[in-house]
């Protein structure tokens, strides 16, 4: 199996030690962080949803007009687009981007988030919803024909897609959620499902109800994990770094008069790191729940701390337990980007070629 790489791109520089500062779309930084992830050899980038942020779509649309090799993982909010138009929408972007698109379908966990939207539907419901959706937006990208469907939240009569994804059957599907509602969606419609930086134990478990939920629909599923690496020449020097980071994070939420601990967001994948986080703040080799503990787990949090070397072998221990993406991204954006693409990236691409090269010799080792 190969090894992808997933960055990410904000339009203004922000994290949890960056407050948000100048303008909301700031077209600089956007083609700035673009390129230095096309330049350091990343395979995608995400650009991220929110009920009250820029729209994801436009922002690839601008970032792919920048580079020239970056492919792209567009989070897609299910249920506010008619899902016809949304697949004709993401099928003409992936012509004009050359095939660079991808779907990263983040059906929400937070009521109060959907709500700005309009969306009052409860969890179950959104998950219900986003399996309907995702049904019709699978049958335009690959229906020769026009079809009918007729669901709970969705009826389309003679529907169809005369622009078809350049890349056919479809655009690979990204999927995210961990709650008891969003694993059978995953089993049915993800090609690759994504979790956070979760202990070693979290991620196999996960893995098995996933590849669960899959088999019952005759499929297999990819997995990606999401981590926020610390590198630094020594680890001593990496491991300071991350107290630095955990207490200018500190600092800037007592500031802005946010809480620092003891705070659950209603979100499963967060509550998830949190409980990892109740375990202590290295876990596994190197796992670090630093930064978790004091946002109460507010998006991918957790991180690998260590010299590239140590990192690369850290999440190569997660690779052996079926994870073929990591979605990595720093504290400050574009230096920890440079710096992977750098550093990173290489190492983690040499030991998963040694592996593989390890387990095709193997039959041939038994067979002599």
């Amino acid at each position: 199996m190969s090894v992808e790489f997933i960055g990410i791109i904000h339009t203004q520089n922000v994290s949890e030690i960056h407050p948000p500062a100048g303008p909301v779309i700031d077209v600089d930084y956007v083609e700035t962080i673009a390129r230095a992830h096309d330049e350091g050899g990343f395979d995608r980038a995400l650009v991220a949803f929110h009920s009250t942020g820029p729209e994801s779509q436009l922002v690839v649309a601008h970032a792919a007009s920048v580079t020239k090799n970056l492919k792209f993982m567009i989070a897609h909010r299910p249920g506010f687009t008619a899902p016809t138009l949304a697949a004709r929408q993401l099928a003409t972007l992936d012509h004009f981007t050359g095939g660079r698109v991808a779907v990263h379908i983040i059906t929400g966990g937070s009521d109060e988030e959907l709500a700005k939207d309009g969306d009052h539907l409860t969890k179950d419901e959104r998950y219900a919803r986003t399996s309907e959706y995702l049904d019709i937006v699978r049958a335009e990208w690959t229906s020769e024909k026009p079809f009918d469907y007729k669901g709970e939240y969705y009826q389309v009569d003679q529907g169809f897609g005369a622009v078809k994804p350049l890349r056919a059957p479809q655009i690979p599907v990204y999927f995210g959620g961990s709650s008891e509602a969003a694993i059978p969606v995953a089993g049915k419609h993800a090609d690759i499902f994504a979790l956070w930086g979760e202990t070693q134990a979290q991620v196999a478990e996960t893995i098995a109800r996933v590849r669960h939920a899959a088999a019952k629909h005759g499929r297999q599923v990819k997995f990606s994990l999401s981590l926020r690496p610390i590198i630094a020449d020594t680890e001593e020097a990496a491991w300071a770094r991350a107290d630095e980071i955990v207490a200018k994070a500190k600092a800037i939420r007592e500031a802005a008069g946010l809480p620092t601990s003891g705070h659950r967001p209603p979100n499963a994948g967060s509550q998830r790191l949190l409980d990892a986080a109740a375990q202590g703040s290295r876990l596994d080799k190197r796992l670090w729940t630093g930064v978790a503990a004091v946002t109460g787990a507010a998006g991918n949090s957790t991180g690998l701390v260590g010299t590239p070397q140590q990192v690369a072998e850290a999440l190569l221990d997660y690779y052996d337990l079926g994870v073929t993406t990591f979605l990595i991204r720093g504290f400050d954006p574009v230096e920890d980007a440079i710096a992977y693409g750098r550093d990173l990236l290489p190492l983690v691409r040499k030991l998963v070629a040694e592996r593989e090269a390890q387990i095709e010799a193997q039959p041939a080792a038994a067979v002599g």
